[in-house]
């Protein structure tokens, strides 16, 4: 795998993701072939992260490139630096997540954001689930904080709530 230009690589693949989607193709399994499919699997992402966000690109502008790219490099890092290059086993199933009305020491969202964000860094997610889904942009803009940003202070402080609380409610206008 080359690693310079990786990002280069990347962004022919969500190229591509939005405009199959565009055309119609909605069957992710002829999306990719062997190579690329190696490609996204050396870097620790998924083929339904390029279909979400084809997707949520192709129907309501969102995510861009930048965004996807942004969250889609901190997961590679995790994958590459802390799990070794080894994807995890263990998958948070939609049905596991805490309801989306739910609050956190008042914030609507935070609960169920932050085990998102831990399952996107450590390559856990089901298929049904994206992070940087519409409802966590709305909280991600509403708080003002980009989804890579978030995701990185969760990875630094994944056992730490207290911490990524005190984060969102310094960090917000609505806090």
């Amino acid at each position: 795998m080359k690693h310079y230009n990786y990002q280069d690589t990347f962004k022919k693949l969500y190229d591509k993701s939005v405009e199959l989607y565009r055309s119609g193709n909605t069957d992710k399994s002829t999306w990719f072939d062997a190579d690329e499919l190696e490609f996204i699997a050396q870097n620790g992402w998924r083929v339904q992260d390029f279909f979400d966000y084809g997707e949520d690109q192709a129907q309501g502008g969102e995510p861009s490139y930048e965004i996807a790219q942004s969250i889609e490099q901190v997961r590679r890092d995790y994958f590459l630096h802390m799990q070794k290059g080894v994807s995890s086993e263990t998958r948070v199933e939609a049905s596991s997540l805490t309801p989306k009305p739910e609050k956190l020491e008042g914030i609507p969202w935070l609960p169920r954001i932050i085990e998102k964000a831990k399952g996107k860094v450590k390559g856990e997610l089901c298929d049904e689930i994206m992070y940087c889904c519409g409802g966590d942009r709305n909280f991600l803009q509403t708080h003002d904080i980009h989804p890579g940003e978030f995701l990185r202070l969760v990875w630094a402080n994944m056992d730490d709530t207290p911490a990524i609380i005190d984060f969102v409610k310094k960090r917000s206008p609505q806090c």
